[in-house]
């Protein structure tokens, strides 16, 4: 008698295969709108914390050099041939540090740092109760604010946005404007 050989297939059947595409499109498909809202909540959170920490840096320059230091929000590119004609504004995305002469005069020497949070995205916006922050060289701020100054970072499809305070004591701080204090320690 003969011995029959069987033959078993490896693999997937074509039916299998469309099976598992198929839950594979479903699944994208529900994952795609989180991911957006993702993206857009990290580019909120990138431009604020930027911000944060550009003037935690120009806060301990002030103090550092014993000296008055200048951050400045503004859409003017952020480099030291821009020093002395950079141009407030309470909507910049970007931002430059460098040290504060009262007279308004600056040379490249001046430039400390500068960030362009233009790579943050074109529905990225941060607004500002003011467009500069000096710092003196006891690590306060010159004119000392009656109140909190914030600066508020939004953007388009976002789910959270996101505020950097400045307290009258120069704390600065990230918090979400959308929970209170009294109740979690990222409330503001």
């Amino acid at each position: 008698m003969l011995a029959r050989r069987q033959t078993g297939s490896a693999g997937f059947t074509l039916i299998e295969l469309m099976i598992g595409i198929t839950i594979l499109g479903i699944l994208t498909a529900f994952a795609l709108p989180n991911y957006s809202q993702w993206i857009a909540n990290t580019r909120v959170r990138t431009a604020a914390t930027g911000l944060q920490n550009g003037l935690m840096l120009a806060k301990a320059e002030a103090v550092a050099r014993n000296a008055k230091v200048q951050l400045v929000m503004t859409n003017t590119d952020p480099v030291a041939a821009n020093v002395g004609t950079v141009v407030a504004s309470t909507t910049g995305k970007s931002w430059m540090v460098r040290l504060y002469h009262s007279n308004g005069v600056y040379t490249a020497s001046d430039f400390i740092q500068g960030r362009s949070n233009a790579g943050d995205g074109a529905n990225t916006s941060l607004v500002a109760d003011q467009s500069s922050f000096v710092f003196t060289g006891s690590g306060g701020m010159s004119p000392i604010p009656a109140a909190s100054v914030a600066i508020n970072a939004a953007g388009t499809g976002a789910s959270r946005p996101l505020r950097v305070t400045l307290s009258p004591g120069s704390a600065i701080r990230m918090c979400d404007p959308a929970l209170s204090i009294a109740t979690t320690t990222i409330g503001c």
